[in-house]
């Protein structure tokens, strides 16, 4: 028998296109084969509140019999789908073959933790389901019933041979190393072989990089799929001599972690541009680092011809950085522009001239000025339909180091949930695979150019410094003496912790960006902006 695990990008809320896509992998296949597709494939994961209006069940009852239709004539189906039974929701997975719905399995673990809220719509299974296909008894579950113990158990009771694991699971740095320990330990343990199959693709804030894998009772990995692509691995299955279930796959090569962090945050450029409608982004080309690493991703993503970059300079700006943007526009082959805003600020300054009589300038004049910037953009976006693309990173986010309805306003923010650190490093290494961002912009000291010789570190600890403390406070949840304990003086533990806490106003205003550590401002970050603590 052969077993086609189908790494799947579903749209949510595309019931009849995810549903299309099913039915055109199975034309002219074997049907003695059997298809398998992640977690809610049929829905779109996470489906959210969606699940929740009135006319979604009946378009998914109508793919649940679409599917069943084709399983007649050919290959059985293993697929997620949200089912409804009166009142109630189940995350299930459905066995089509033969014409109609064999069996349902009801996930039993609903994860209500970091980006997951599931017991807000699902009831929880309590059967478990086992399918016999070519002489061979299968198990089955969905993502985190594999990490209960008392689920994984009841699921491997005796006369079964394997177990097909089903999922969601978005990516973060470390998650594909995580789900290998315990894959290889569950099937250790239980003298089974695990078939692991992951959703992939982008959905808002997430990204799944599917990496599905399979390992064999002795938790060597027998197939493997490749990363943040769509692909369909076939498995050969059967039972050997002494009545195991034996099976074996193709083994695609998992890259280092920066090469996988790069393709994830090109892959959640291109699917979060593509599944809103839009073909085209723009954005904002300072000659800083983080606009020239956010230019390299979205046209790694989408291609020059579709990416507009625009300098917008003002009396502070460099030469410096007018000829490194200019430049890397000219290399990465992008529409480019410049607008300078210096009447614009001169304008708006002298509009303001008695309002501001008796203050002392501040940080006020320079966020004009990145207000103006956005105004432009905005502008641009809106007449040639391209998205805006934010580039501000995490480090900024976090401490308020960015301006409310200035350089934090866009559609997308890809660089949301990388610390100014992880930038250098990834634009190294975009650098390392050829040379599209001038040196000059990672060597540079980094700078808003808001004010004359102005530096991050006239505001900000070095980046060195802030973003170790940074991920103790925000990915650990340490507090002030923890943090100081692992060395840190105290004084700027306490003064980041308080930016963090005083700028929660801004993050709750931000576009959605790109997760990619295991606690981004996003899904999984909710702390309150009126706070005394």
């Amino acid at each position: 028998m052969k077993i086609h695990l189908v790494q799947f990008n579903p749209l949510v809320g595309a019931i009849e296109d995810n549903t299309k896509k099913i039915i055109d992998s199975l034309v002219n296949q074997d049907p003695d084969d059997w298809f398998i597709y992640p977690e809610l494939a049929i829905s779109g994961y996470p489906p959210e509140d969606l699940l929740f209006h009135s006319g979604i069940k009946k378009r998914i009852d109508n793919a649940h019999q679409v599917i069943a239709k084709a399983s007649k004539d050919g290959p059985a189906v293993l697929a997620g789908s949200p089912i409804y039974e009166g009142d109630k929701i189940y995350n299930a997975a459905l066995f089509f073959s033969g014409g109609e719905v064999q069996a349902i399995y009801k996930k039993q673990e609903l994860p209500n933790y970091s980006v997951f809220d599931e017991k807000r719509y699902f009831t929880p299974g309590d059967q478990i389901l086992s399918i016999t296909k070519s002489g061979v008894n299968f198990s089955v579950l969905i993502c985190e019933d594999l990490w209960n113990e008392n689920v994984f158990d009841k699921s491997i009771h005796s006369n079964i041979d394997c177990l097909i694991v089903i999922n969601g699971s978005p990516f973060d740095l470390d998650k594909h190393s995580k789900r290998e320990l315990l894959l290889k330990e569950r099937a250790v343990r239980g003298s089974i072989p695990i078939v692991y199959l992951n959703l992939v693709g982008g959905q808002d804030e997430l990204i799944f990089d599917g990496a599905s894998f399979v390992v064999n009772s002795k938790g060597e990995t027998v197939c493997q799929a490749s990363l943040f692509q769509e692909e369909i691995k076939i498995l050969e299955c059967h039972k050997n001599h002494l009545n195991e279930c034996v099976l074996k796959g193709e083994l695609s090569v998992i890259p280092p972690k920066i090469d996988v962090l790069y393709a994830g945050l090109v892959k959640g450029i291109a699917d979060y541009v593509r599944k809103n409608g839009f073909s085209k982004v723009i954005l904002g080309l300072s000659g800083g680092v983080d606009s020239a690493l956010t230019l390299a991703l979205a046209v790694d993503a989408l291609g020059g011809d579709n990416v507009q970059a625009v300098m917008m300079p003002s009396i502070f700006t460099s030469g410096m950085s007018l000829q490194d943007a200019k430049q890397q526009a000219s290399i990465l082959n992008v529409d480019y522009s410049e607008i300078s805003i210096e009447q614009i600020s001169d304008i708006f300054n002298d509009a303001l001239d008695d309002e501001f009589n008796g203050y002392q300038k501040d940080v006020t004049e320079e966020n004009i000025q990145s207000r103006i910037r956005c105004v432009l953009l905005m502008a641009i976006s809106n007449k040639k339909r391209a998205l805006l693309l934010t580039t501000g990173n995490k480090s900024e986010m976090a401490v308020g180091y960015s301006t409310l309805y200035g350089d934090m306003a866009g559609g997308f923010a890809p660089l949301k949930d990388c610390t100014k650190t992880l930038v250098y490093k990834l634009a190294l290494y975009r650098n390392s695979i050829g040379h599209v961002i001038p040196d000059r912009v990672i060597q540079r000291p980094p700078t808003a150019e808001l004010s004359h010789n102005q530096k991050d570190t006239d505001s900000l600890p070095e980046y060195d410094i802030l973003d170790p403390i940074l991920n103790l406070l925000i990915v650990d949840d340490l507090s002030v003496d923890e943090i100081t304990e692992k060395g840190f003086d105290r004084e700027i533990v306490i003064k980041v912790l308080n930016l963090v806490k005083k700028n929660e106003y801004k993050r709750r205003q931000s576009p959605p960006g790109i997760r990619i550590t295991a606690r981004a401002f996003g899904k999984d970050w909710r702390y309150p902006i009126s706070s005394g603590y």
